[in-house]
């Protein structure tokens, strides 16, 4: 009986130790990787190493650099994260940056957000960017809801959709386009006033780290807080348990999949009005750079936790940070860091399914 008993217990003991070594596992995977493809370059180990460690915190400036890129992955991170306690999978956090930016930009530019008093001045852009997002979310949520359209395949179309609407915005002149004074005007937005960017927290030091961190944290406590300690996420995670059974238990569904859907997108739109507000200043095509895939990555690697969200955010936007180094001081080729990130993907969800069949 005892040797039963300790059998069972296992994979309870396991399961808290699990959390952290299979990270590590696959990190260290990467890491192995990653070097492997940097020897067969021809350049250094050490010295690529060197320029990717400069890269992420070789001075002030490139430690700020990271943190804030690391904000906008955490927001689609948490949005994948709260859209999956639903069992909802939106993969379209990138469409959901790109009309978030759009409408920032727009109310910076034109819907008059510079006349604004005192921080009503920024924090209007960030409203529009975020009901920009839901709103993109939301048209999901409303076709899986009401024609039962898997939303995996709507909130990528939909993506498509929104980077053509960027593009389409900084062609024109009639939307977003800066005055073109000759034809060597470049195809983006004027730069948005000085008083609808996010304010720095670290005033007079000339660093750029602005209030987009802070808005990142709280934003992770709340989600934190809703799926753990909420009526709400219990309602979710009914949802994503059994539908059906939520129906009959007199659970609002189709309310709860719009809304998870729109709450999902509405932070990835907040994460597209941060970045244009708190780092680039100004729209331009392509401006999203992957960061909604690579927030998509986050949630899934996350698995549910809103502090995993952060900490993978965290080291994808060093991954970020100390490839562009490398690439420009070592000429290793950036795509290094995206085979890294492959593999640290494959690597969990490949010892998850073994630890959950173990399990069984």
């Amino acid at each position: 009986m005892r040797g039963v008993a300790a059998r069972l217990r296992a994979p309870l003991a396991w399961r808290p130790a699990q959390s952290v070594l299979l990270p590590a596992a696959a990190l260290l995977a990467a890491l192995a990787v990653g070097l492997l493809l940097v020897a067969a370059t021809g350049v250094p180990v050490g010295e690529a190493l060197a320029a990717f460690w400069d890269g992420i915190a070789g001075s002030s400036f490139a430690l700020v650099g990271s943190l804030t890129r690391g904000v906008p992955l955490a927001l689609v991170g948490l949005g994948f994260i709260l859209a999956e306690r639903a069992n909802l999978t939106n993969v379209g956090g990138e469409g959901q940056i790109c009309v978030g930016g759009i409408c920032a930009t727009a109310a910076s530019l034109s819907w008059g957000a510079g006349k604004l008093p005192g921080a009503l001045a920024f924090l209007f852009p960030l409203l529009a960017g975020t009901l920009a997002g839901a709103l993109w979310g939301a048209f999901a949520g409303v076709l899986k809801a009401r024609r039962g359209s898997n939303e995996v395949i709507t909130t990528l179309l939909l993506t498509f959709i929104a980077l053509q609407m960027v593009y389409g915005s900084v062609q024109s002149v009639h939307l977003l386009r800066q005055p073109m004074t000759d034809s060597a005007t470049l195809p983006e937005s004027l730069e948005i006033p000085a008083v609808t960017q996010l304010p720095v927290l670290t005033k007079g030091s000339g660093l750029p780290l602005h209030i987009g961190l802070a808005i990142e944290v709280v934003v992770a406590v709340l989600v934190a807080v809703c799926l753990a300690r909420s009526a709400i996420g219990l309602e979710l995670r009914a949802v994503g348990l059994n539908e059906t059974a939520s129906r009959r238990a007199g659970l609002p569904v189709e309310r709860l999949v719009i809304g998870a859907l729109a709450a999902s997108g509405g932070l990835a739109g907040l994460a597209g009005a941060i970045m244009i507000q708190g780092d680039q200043h100004y729209l331009t095509s392509g401006f999203s750079s992957g960061f909604g895939f690579d927030g998509l990555v986050v949630g899934l690697l996350a698995r549910g936790s809103a502090t995993a969200v952060v900490l993978f955010a965290l080291l994808f936007g060093c991954l970020r940070s100390g490839g562009m180094s490398m690439e420009m001081s070592a000429q290793v080729p950036s795509a290094i860091v995206v085979v890294c990130q492959g593999v640290m993907v494959v690597a969990i969800a490949t010892a998850t399914a073994m630890s959950r069949r173990q399990r069984r």
